[in-house]
């Protein structure tokens, strides 16, 4: 069974308190509800994960080697800086998608630059938690045409 690891950096763990302008009124546990609804309908599993530390975010990716095929992130404010992430998510050796509940590119100069860009097949920003789940097809369908 293909296996997608979902990964949420810092400040995530706010959501639906947090900004709800840019990042919408549902919490990290409805929108990861909604990703395993998702996954489940297209038959995968997916594990969710959220840290606010980049160190645990790299553990969480490294301790998964060899059982993920795929990573969706959403690594907050570490998109703009966090070279230590970018660089295990290119050691993962899979097809990586980045996701923004905002649309980083109609924001802050400092929002528009992702060090983690050149690492993703993608990125899919400013349609709120349906980047998750739009994400998770677009990955899903290009793990199957690779294996194809």
């Amino acid at each position: 069974m293909t296996a997608i690891l979902v990964l949420h950096g810092p400040n995530l763990n706010a959501l639906g308190r947090r900004d709800r302008h840019h990042y919408g009124t549902l919490t990290l546990d409805e929108i990861n509800r909604r990703i395993a609804e998702r996954a489940e309908h297209l038959g995968v599993s997916v594990d969710c994960f959220q840290s606010n530390h980049e160190g645990a975010l790299i553990d969480r990716l490294q301790e998964s080697a060899g059982r993920i095929d795929g990573v969706v992130v959403n690594a907050g404010a570490l998109t703009h800086y966090g070279l230590s992430l970018k660089d295990a998510l290119t050691d993962a050796g899979v097809p990586v998608v980045e996701v923004h509940l905002s649309n980083i590119h109609a924001r802050e100069e400092w929002r528009r630059r992702s060090v983690l860009a050149d690492t993703a097949l993608g990125q899919i920003a400013g349609l709120g938690w349906r980047g998750y789940t739009a994400a998770l097809e677009a990955l899903v369908g290009i793990i199957a045409d690779e294996a194809g």
